[in-house]
């Protein structure tokens, strides 16, 4: 039985080959670009792909993705076929939860609006909400979402959700499809986005959507750079239809000098520093999905080629 990894960009390929052979037992780990017979390769671990240099691998029986966004998998014609898993923390990413909830309370007190006055030596109080008082918005309802969503309602927020299907056992309101993005924004003063990216969400936060969300509403982005439509989003900014924006991903990366985005007085910048999981919060549904592959049972995380996710 032997794992393949290739490139991880989180923990060097030694530790994984460590970590990998002393959890599954009889497990052989190989280090790209050094594969040995390529009829024994059953698991691939990837990091940053070069499926275009693979040779063929007759007997894998399975992918694992270390990223949480598989789009650029799916569009490459080299990539294997065999099932891909992502390979994200069992019960979610804390480093991305506390990541989300801090941006969330940096929106909710102003802060954005606070750093500009500081900047013109102005003292002038903001309007203050509490918690309970203010709806935020998960646009995607996924694995990584829910601990956040959790958080926030702990912390007396009113949380609702958009999903691409319904999801009548979750414990928020979460609207679907087309017929309930409308009625989402509508609501949502704090949109978060946790979205794939995919043919049909890419430059969703566009200015159709911008405009059906109430005026000073603001906007997180932990999804993907292409989501948002930057012209339409510098206008909404401009307009004071939007109060502010956090943009942890941009289009592309990194973000060009001269975009006019470092400079707009409502756009925070991050360079795609949300999530830093670490070997020992991947290991588990790795080492979990190996055996199920070996039980013939369903796997964990899996990625359905078809939707995108």
């Amino acid at each position: 039985m032997t794992m393949l990894v290739m490139n991880p960009f989180r923990g060097a390929p030694e530790a994984w080959k460590d970590a990998l052979e002393n959890s599954v037992d009889g497990l052989e780990v190989h280090i790209w670009p050094n594969i040995g017979n390529a009829d024994d390769i059953e698991f691939l671990l990837v990091g940053r792909s070069e499926f275009d240099k693979l040779p063929a691998l007759p007997n894998l029986k399975l992918i694992i993705s270390l990223f949480a966004g598989v789009e650029g998998f799916l569009a490459d014609v080299n990539l294997p076929d065999a099932p891909l898993v992502k390979a994200e923390p069992i019960g979610g990413d804390t480093s991305l939860t506390l990541y989300a909830v801090t941006h969330v309370l940096r929106h909710h007190r102003n802060l954005p609006g606070y750093l500009i006055q500081q900047q013109r030596h102005e003292w002038k109080q903001l309007p203050h909400f509490r918690a309970e008082e203010r709806t935020i918005g998960f646009l995607g309802y996924g694995f990584l979402s829910k601990p956040m969503v959790e958080m926030l309602r702990s912390m007396e927020f009113n949380v609702i959700a958009w999903a691409r299907t319904p999801k009548p056992d979750a414990p928020i309101e979460v609207f679907h499809g087309a017929d309930g993005f409308d009625q989402f924004l509508g609501r949502t003063e704090i949109a978060v986005n946790m979205l794939p990216l995919t043919a049909e969400t890419k430059g969703i936060l566009n200015a159709d959507a911008f405009s059906k969300l109430p005026q000073g509403a603001s906007i997180i982005n932990l999804g993907r750079g292409a989501h948002v439509i930057e012209a339409d989003l510098i206008a909404a900014l401009d307009s004071g239809q939007l109060a502010a924006a956090t943009l942890d991903v941009t289009s592309p990366e990194p973000l060009p000098p001269e975009s006019p985005l470092w400079d707009h007085p409502l756009v925070t910048i991050m360079p795609h520093v949300a999530r830093r999981p670490n070997i020992g919060d991947s290991l588990p549904v790795i080492v979990e999905n190996i055996g199920r592959v070996r039980s013939d049972a369903p796997l964990l995380q899996q990625v359905d080629r078809e939707a995108g996710y």
